[in-house]
């Protein structure tokens, strides 16, 4: 054992020592990055910035050296995971009290879990409004209804009264948890159980052993980060190849915040980027060796995907591009539509659960929302109808490409419009290189480029016409979204762009190794970032 250990010690040393060029370039970028999100602020006491930016100097050096101990396709899942839990454990801490949007409502939905709860029950009459949204200044208010809702307990109220605070603005955090029974109006009841399930257990363990409250926060975060590590590390060993495109999406800013939060959105990315990887495994395996298994488990796939999020049940059409040839059945066809109108009856089922379930929250008061006199309302006046296309490929496209490195809404009123212009632009010519012209020999069909394009444009514009009807203003367009809700989109970019530059495939293993560095430098802003901003 002795042995083992001092043979990794020395091969952890001699990697050290090699890829000194590579951890040179690592420092200068997070040096660069967090300078650019200083203020005046920052100068008063420094210390928590410094200690910030020698932790992530640090953690960043042991992760490129773990990445060139282990600098193969076939090892890439093990330095995603790794990659992963490291950044993403210190984002947990790092980001202040419920910052990250509806995380409240994601942690009443995971203390419901906790209980062994699957479906919410609703308790007292229809009315509710539990956090009154302040559409003026911009913010929510405390008060609430306390005669109807679904059944929480009482250190819901911490949360609330701290929500974007962090550990050092209050006392409150190392009281033990309350688990006097109260109700809360809001709690994704439309969203499926499964997608609470790691959130679930770390409110859980952490009532078990009457923890501080405020890792009633921080276990389901790390949870939920646990698990989406293991997903997107599921994905980069399935695909045979885009390995790096597919992490690199996975590691943005964005993606990293959610995974580190109690957002069903970290399922999401997740599950979405493994359904990925998977039809790009089915689509380069070799001729007559899949079977029917292989349907059923990318249908099961698109189907748990969907559940969480309904415009990304559209996934399940990528098994009609799967070459026919890479079938032992050769009347595959018909096991593969017959997935299609399962996951699709499944979904519209869902569907007629989910959306009476919203009324079941803050949204049915927000904005006059009302998805009947919505539609009605587009159907008397169809002019908005290409007034509304209009702006989804153009100003919601604009806030989706200005919000990977705001959190939120690149326009928002509130705090999250924080604008990281050159961290956003570098992020912007990292995604550009590696998902448009990523060196790489990997060729799909015509079929499959225009297949998967106009299964992105169902997604996107079937999440903002479902916004539309459950969000907007009855004859509005405020439709709500952000960059979070079309990460896994960004995804499909290197299937669908209709051309290679050759001459940059030489240069593939260079390319690869600067992503990585990339990929771990925008990991260690996002925690930078918050560090200048809150502490």
């Amino acid at each position: 054992m002795i042995d083992v250990v001092k043979e990794n010690c020395s091969e952890f040393t001699s990697t050290l020592v090699n890829s000194k060029k590579y951890l040179i370039v690592y420092l200068i970028f997070i040096t660069a990055t967090c300078l650019s999100t200083v203020s005046a602020k920052n100068f008063a006491d420094p210390r928590f910035e410094i200690a910030a930016f020698a932790l992530v100097a640090i953690l960043g050096v042991f992760c490129i050296t773990y990445y060139f101990m282990h600098d193969s396709k076939e090892e890439l899942y093990k330095v995603a995971f790794v990659i992963i839990l490291c950044f993403g454990i210190i984002t947990a801490f790092v980001v202040p009290i419920v910052d990250v949007s509806d995380e409240l409502e994601h942690l009443t939905r995971a203390e419901i879990t906790s209980q062994g709860v699957i479906f919410p029950h609703w308790e007292g009459g229809e009315h509710n409004l539990t956090q009154l949204y302040n559409r003026t200044e911009g913010k929510y208010s405390n008060e609430l209804n306390t005669d109807v809702g679904f059944e929480t307990i009482q250190s819901h109220m911490f949360f609330l009264n701290n929500r974007e605070k962090t550990v050092f603005m209050t006392d409150g955090d190392t009281n033990v948890i309350n688990k006097t029974p109260m109700l809360d109006g809001s709690s994704f009841e439309q969203n499926p159980f499964y997608g609470y399930i790691p959130q679930g257990i770390g409110v859980f363990i952490a009532k078990l052993f009457d923890m501080n409250v405020i890792w009633m926060l921080w276990l389901p975060r790390i949870f939920n980060l646990f698990t989406y590590a293991l997903l997107i590390s599921l994905a980069v060993k399935k695909a045979p190849v885009l390995k790096v495109p597919l992490l690199a999406v996975a590691c943005i800013p964005i993606s990293i915040y959610q995974a580190a939060s109690v957002s069903i959105d970290s399922m999401i990315i997740g599950l979405a980027l493994l359904t990925l990887a998977y039809f790009i495994y089915l689509y380069k395996s070799e001729p007559g060796s899949l079977d029917t298994k292989e349907v059923a488990i990318f249908c099961g796939l698109s189907l748990l995907l969907g559940l969480c999020k309904l415009p990304y049940l559209a996934f399940v059409f990528f098994i009609l591009l799967v070459p026919r040839k890479n079938f032992k059945n050769e009347k595959i066809i018909r096991y593969m539509l017959l997935g299609i109108f399962i996951v699709s009856c499944i979904g519209v089922l869902w569907s007629s659960y989910s959306e009476p379930a919203l009324m079941h929250s803050w949204r049915s008061k927000l904005n006059y929302m009302n998805p009947s006199l919505q539609l009605q309302f587009l159907m008397d006046h169809p002019f908005n109808i290409l007034r509304f296309i209009r702006m989804i490929f153009t100003y919601t496209l604009g806030i989706t490409l200005n919000g990977f490195f705001n959190f939120f809404g690149a326009y928002s009123a509130n705090h999250y419009a924080d604008h990281y212009t050159f961290i956003t632009v570098l992020i912007w010519i990292f995604l550009s290189l590696t998902l448009l012209f990523y060196p790489s020999d990997s060729k799909f069909s015509m079929k499959s480029k225009i297949g998967t394009l106009v299964i992105l444009l169902m997604i996107y514009m079937g999440t903002c016409f479902i916004q539309l009807l459950t969000w907007a203003d009855v004859g509005g367009t405020n439709i709500g979204v952000s960059t979070r809700y079309f990460i896994p989109l960004f995804a499909l970019l290197p299937i669908i762009v209709p051309f290679r530059i050759k001459r940059f495939d030489k240069y593939q293993g260079t390319f690869d190794k600067y992503a990585m560095i990339c990929i771990i430098g925008f990991m260690a802003t996002l925690i930078l970032a918050f560090a200048t901003k809150y502490y």
